[in-house]
């Protein structure tokens, strides 16, 4: 998915297919779910039928003035169709792309018993659209996956390039947090067995190219709300400008009827409608559609999915942001850096009782244990068959593993669970051993004790890395009020060390599931939004109680189905950039709001005047009292109409690359935006249409348009 990320803003196919969709948006029935713009095509419809009619009926005075006004509100609400079609262009253009990964191709369905090898297995094949949820299918290298599912047997190198545009493959297997598959994706050695997890048109691809397309966009709580704003303020103008009409021939027959002033005409209802569209709120109506769809986009160019408009602006809102402390916070690969012997007990006898309960480890701290073993000591692996050995795998329980072999028991692990282990078999617990990992923990290191049957051998030392620039980034959070937790299941005085040197505000120490959901609901109960990461079942509760939760793309289907947004590059530190999108969003859809409002005052200075500039006037004078309003010095009264309503349209178009890129991002607190939109779309809101608009009026006056 990278190639879509990298277009250009007004990329050629992709303003060819606006310019067509801007043409089907006329449709009342869509432009009806957008108020303010099916008032202006309303505007225009009746317009279009009094122009028609002075045709007809030859009243052809100012015909030429009513061509263009007619025109230009024709052409604000293609504009606002344009942007809105841009920005779902951009999506589409994506969804695109997805659909190539989603090849009609053939699966090979197990009948009957589906434990064995491949050659053993009864299959049948079948289209990969006839496979239904628990169908098991087995997939071979070469061949694509049919289906989202879960690998239920065997380990495979699978190319996702389709899905998350990264190149290197990963690995797919059974059990665990790497077991989920997804459609569309590419076997490229061994073989898999997969049970289906969704139906045809169910699956995550479908998903996410209806997502992308906006098919699936909903309004959002901020949307519906600003929404019903600008119905309130377009009903308010509307009455406003019916009553006027009455009020203006009401004052025209009595300034006739004095006899001392100059005749006048009451102002015509294609003018009264060139006063409502430039009144109304139509620049952030006709962009507001477009900023939500693009707030999605800039997502989906990040490779996250979003799945509603809504956990996008909950980013936005986020107190709260809770971080892994692997593979988020620290690099995630810990090393071995040093064994720490207790009293006599040689480096070399603990080196070797390590490296031999690390030999079937296959974790990274496992193998550099080893190594380390190997290069400081020269230990060399034994044969483990001739060892008679067996090994104890690590669980989450014990907290520890190891080896038994020849009466020898020896374990690894956290601190408590060796201590445990060694009194249990009647040992002793040397004094030594508290100061060592307590010393180990205060510099950021995980202490792993290592314990032969009644004796506590010694430590060994295992150093992680602060990812470089983070603390950067935690700053500028805390200056948008954001607070950081990390969460990790290190003992505290670790998680307290990195905590330090990666600059988060807080951290919650030996976390389990439940610890999360706990801290989580008690963040929430204090009225704040809370955002999480997560790759495994066991974070499926934490991500669907998070306001936010983002789900790792190589993690089980449970933990996307649980999370409201899918990381396709699977990159936990996406979070901070996923909650400055959403930030991003919210601050460009303000931004217009005000700028929006702002600048229906000087269309106000620009029409008003116009309309009246000639009631009142005493005979012998073109204008009255009320063209002191005129303080833009406009040419004529169609003059200066003219140049409200194509201001009016044009802006919109000129709005349209910051409604999709979005307005520049700040990590500032609230009151400095609010300022800093005040003063830059508010006052600008003012200025820009004065000068715009006087702009227009020398061009028409230069040009003789009316």
């Amino acid at each position: 998915m990278t190639s879509p990320n990298k277009r250009p803003l007004f990329d050629l196919p992709i303003v060819k297919r606006a310019l067509r969709d801007s043409l089907v948006k006329l449709d009342p029935r869509h432009q009806v779910k957008n108020p303010v713009m099916f008032v202006v095509e309303v505007g225009s419809v009746l317009t279009t039928l009094l122009l028609v009619h002075d045709v007809v009926t030859g009243q052809t005075a100012h015909l030429g003035f009513a061509v263009q006004v007619t025109l230009w509100l024709w052409f604000t609400v293609l504009f606002a169709n344009f942007a809105e079609a841009m920005a779902e262009g951009r999506g589409k253009a994506q969804a695109d792309t997805l659909r190539k990964a989603k090849t009609e191709t053939v699966a090979h369905r197990i009948l009957g018993d589906v434990k064995g090898a491949p050659p053993a297995l009864q299959l049948e094949t079948v289209p990969a659209p006839k496979l239904r949820k628990d169908d098991v299918v087995l997939v071979k290298a070469g061949e694509f996956i049919p289906g989202d599912g879960e690998v239920i047997e065997g380990v495979a190198s699978v190319d996702e390039s389709a899905i998350t545009g990264e190149s290197a493959p990963v690995i797919r297997e059974s059990g665990g947090d790497r077991s989920a598959v997804t459609g569309g994706t590419k076997v490229i050695s061994d073989w898999l067995k997969i049970r289906i997890t969704s139906n045809p048109g169910e699956t995550f691809l479908d998903r996410m190219i209806a997502l992308v397309e906006g098919a699936e966009r909903q309004k959002t709580p901020n949307e519906i709300a600003l929404h019903i704003l600008l119905c309130g303020l377009t009903i308010i103008f509307i009455l406003a400008v019916v009553t006027l009409l009455p009020y203006a021939i009401y004052s025209v027959r009595q300034a006739n009827a004095a006899g001392t002033f100059a005749p006048a005409l009451p102002p015509t209802i294609t003018v009264l409608v060139a006063l409502l569209v430039c009144l109304i709120p139509t620049t952030i109506g006709g962009l507001l559609s477009a900023i939500g769809i693009a707030g999605m986009d800039r997502l989906i160019q990040k490779n996250v999915l979003a799945m509603s408009g809504r956990a996008v602006e909950a980013a936005g809102d986020v107190n709260t942001l809770l971080l892994d402390k692997t593979g988020t916070i620290t690099l995630g690969n810990r090393q071995a850096t040093e064994f720490l012997p207790m009293p006599n007990v040689t480096e070399g006898e603990l080196a070797d009782a390590a490296q031999l309960s690390s030999l079937a480890d296959e974790t990274p701290e496992g193998r550099s244990i080893v190594i380390l073993a190997k290069t400081k000591y020269g230990l060399r692996g034994r044969d483990i068959h001739a060892l008679n050995a067996h090994f104890v795998p690590f669980t989450a329980q014990t907290r520890m593993s190891g080896v038994d072999f020849n009466g020898n028991s020896i374990r690894k692990g956290a601190a408590e669970s060796v201590i445990s282990f060694v009194k249990a078999n009647g040992g002793e617990i040397p004094a030594e051993l508290k100061a060592t990992v307590d010393r180990i923990a205060g510099m950021g290191g995980t202490p792993l004790v290592v314990g032969q049957h009644q004796k506590v051998l010694g430590v060994i030392y295992l150093k992680d890395i602060v990812k470089e620039g983070l603390k950067e980034r935690f700053d500028h959070l805390r200056q948008m009020g954001i607070k950081t937790v990390m969460i990790t299941g290190d003992n505290p005085l670790t998680a307290a060390a990195i905590a330090r040197e990666a600059g988060v505000d807080d951290f919650l120490a030996e976390a389990k599931p439940q610890d999360k959901m706990d801290l989580i609901k008690r963040e929430q109960s204090q009225g704040k939004l809370v955002a999480m990461t997560g790759d495994g079942t066991n974070d499926a509760p934490a991500l669907a109680q998070a306001d936010v939760g983002v789900a790792m793309n190589t993690g089980t289907m449970a933990a996307k189905e649980a999370g409201n947004m899918v990381d396709l590059d699977s990159n936990p530190t996406k979070l901070i950039e996923i909650v400055e999108i959403g930030k991003q969003l919210l601050m460009t859809r303000g931004a217009l709001t005000t700028f929006s409002i702002a600048n229906d005052v000087a269309k106000y200075f620009a029409i008003i005047p116009a309309m009246f500039s000639g009631l009142y006037a005493l005979k012998g004078h073109s204008t009255g009292p009320l063209q002191s309003l005129n303080v833009m010095g406009l040419a004529t009264p169609e003059s200066a109409i003219l140049s409200a309503v194509i201001f009016n349209a044009l802006i919109i178009v000129a709005l349209i690359p910051l409604a999709l890129r979005g307005v520049t991002y700040r990590p500032l607190g609230a009151a400095a935006v609010l300022r800093r939109n005040l003063v830059l779309y508010g006052l600008g809101g003012v200025v820009i249409p004065f000068i715009g608009i006087k702009l227009i009026d020398m061009v028409i006056r230069v040009f003789g348009l009316v």
